[in-house]
């Protein structure tokens, strides 16, 4: 018999993420990239709108109180500057996270690049059709809405209690999706007038009993509630789950399984259906 492996302890190391924005695409990247590398916990340092000279000053001695990696998405040249030669001085790596992918596209396109700070975030069309889409999702959540308010939608959502439907469509309004969601109720709510929405996509999402019994009772458990309904009965739970497949199959529904993906992956998979719809090539499954 071969001998365990020791444990790995972690590894912890100080990450600054710089930007002249609102650093969410520095995050998203960081997490990325850190995701990649097992026993590595990033300790994250967030330093947003960063617009002048006295700001990159404190951020360079919160640099110098914390040694680590340094990535910056900066555009203003000064301000770039300073921050390279201020880890030249510290001997610290730094890194335009955002340098290899934008010189490529330069080079492709023959296009200068703007000089304009956080030019992604500017209120634009997009920016105010964000707004507008995370308001519906608010306002028809949970079944609410008429299915004429409904039409207004995207994509309506359908399942069983607990298949993360609210978490994913404010997700979709973050990319600027109208999305509703109507729960499958046993004895209340079967979806049966969601069939006669024109314009939207109906997708239902469907997850695995025994992961449904355990989401339910850890919601229970942090409500601190005594339940000991069909909620969480094991085989009401099937039977819940069972019936809610046979009715999307029955209505022609597109399904996604989310019994192992994270809310990110169904959004993922429901704009895929979506892009399918709106070229009126759409699947059954994803």
């Amino acid at each position: 018999m071969s001998p365990s492996r020791p444990h790995r302890l972690a590894t912890y190391f100080h990450v600054h993420l710089v930007s002249d924005s609102t650093g969410e695409t520095l995050n998203a990247m960081a997490k990325a990239v850190t995701a990649r590398f097992d026993g590595v916990i990033p300790i994250e340092h967030i330093y947003a709108l960063v617009r002048s000279a006295k700001q990159m000053d404190r951020v360079l001695e919160e640099v110098a109180s914390a040694p680590g990696v340094v990535l910056h998405t900066l555009v203003d040249r000064e301000l770039r500057e300073q921050l390279e030669e201020g880890c030249r001085r510290l001997d610290m790596p730094q890194i335009g996270a955002l340098d290899p992918l934008v010189g490529a596209m330069s080079r492709y396109l023959g296009a200068a690049l703007s000089s304009r700070v956080g030019a992604q975030h500017t209120l634009d069309h997009d920016y105010f059709n964000r707004i507008s889409a995370l308001d519906f999702a608010m306002a028809y959540d949970d079944g609410q809405g008429t299915l004429e308010q409904l039409e207004g939608a995207d994509v309506v959502l359908c399942g069983v209690s607990r298949t993360s439907k609210t978490p994913t469509c404010i997700y979709l309004a973050h990319r600027g999706i109208r999305a509703a969601n109507v729960p499958l109720v046993p004895g209340q709510e079967d979806g049966e007038r969601l069939t006669q929405l024109k314009k939207p996509l109906v997708i239902g999402l469907t997850v695995s009993p025994d992961r449904l019994i355990q989401i339910r009772r850890n919601r229970i458990d942090n409500l601190n509630a005594n339940q000991t309904s069909s909620y969480t009965d094991q085989d009401a739970v099937r039977d819940e789950t069972i019936k809610a497949r046979r009715a999307f199959e029955r209505r022609g529904w597109p399904t996604i399984d989310v019994t192992r993906r994270s809310v990110e992956e169904t959004a993922a998979a429901i704009t895929n259906l979506l892009s399918e719809h709106r070229n009126h090539r759409i699947g059954t499954t994803w």
